[in-house]
């Protein structure tokens, strides 16, 4: 099958979300993950309908798909109320068009409890809005691959998925922990795929690199997510480059790159 590959605006953070989508689509993507332009994310739990609209409008006029929103959680506010804002969070995705919302988790230990309980909660909401929250490695809750499996089992909801991203294993973890670890024990849960990848210089590691020019090795770990059953859509996050010029050469170059891994997969 052929695997729906989308970009994120991440690449794009300092223009807006209108140019972003400009150049994700000249690039050749099909769709585009809606995270940080101008230094905020063009939609979160505060949006008012027609600041959605209108994102979704924009994403549209440059022919994308507004497929997956990057959210969060508020916990900090307790549990309650972090669960209204989740929903008001929830809506707003399912407005926007979007079909996954994207979670990075906690880094809080006191919250972890929380953290299950409000993906317990949420899950089913999300289900009725045609969404489907899906969690990546982010560090804290989400470290390794092994955090990823607990927190699944944690969850334990059909509308609660893993969005593997083999750039932050080697981030989070300083190179102790490698992508391709117990992945086929996480596969059968995995139902995104960010394409990241990761670098460490004197031990500090560094993700705006360009896929395939640092340590992930996107073949294995591709094949591993479809030898378990992965089917689902693939989001660029980061690419190296300076200039405009460089990151939009990056990001093209960056889709040819994974459209000829998975055709080799398949």
């Amino acid at each position: 099958m052929e695997h729906t590959i989308g970009c994120t605006t991440r690449p794009y953070a300092s223009v807006s979300f209108a140019e972003a989508c400009e150049h994700i689509a000249e690039a050749g993507y099909s769709d585009v993950a809606v995270f940080r332009n101008t230094g905020s994310v063009a939609i979160n739990s505060s949006s008012s309908g027609e600041d959605v609209e209108n994102a979704r409008r924009v994403a549209e006029k440059a022919g994308l798909v507004p497929s997956l929103l990057l959210g969060g959680t508020k916990l900090n506010l307790g549990l309650e109320a972090a669960i209204e804002d989740y929903r008001r969070l929830i809506s707003n995705t399912a407005a926007l068009g979007a079909s996954w919302l994207l979670d990075c988790g906690t880094s809080n230990e006191a919250h972890y409890d929380d953290y299950y309980a409000l993906m317990q909660e949420m899950s089913s909401y999300a289900e009725e809005c045609g969404v489907a929250i899906t969690l990546k490695p982010h560090g804290g809750i989400t470290l390794t691959v092994q955090d990823l499996m607990n927190a699944y089992n944690q969850v334990n909801r059909s509308g609660f998925g893993i969005c593997y991203d083999p750039g932050n294993i080697i981030h989070y973890t300083k190179g102790e922990h490698q992508p391709e670890t117990d992945l086929d024990l996480l596969a059968p849960k995995v139902s995104n795929l960010i394409i990241k990848d990761c670098v460490l210089e004197n031990g500090n590691p560094d993700v705006m690199v360009t896929p395939g020019d640092g340590l992930v090795d996107f073949g294995r770990v591709i094949a591993i997510l479809l030898e378990g059953g992965f089917q689902g859509p693939m989001y660029v996050e980061c690419v190296g480059g300076v200039s405009l010029d460089e990151i939009n050469h990056n990001v093209k170059s960056t889709l040819g790159f994974i459209r000829n891994l998975t055709a080799e997969k398949q």
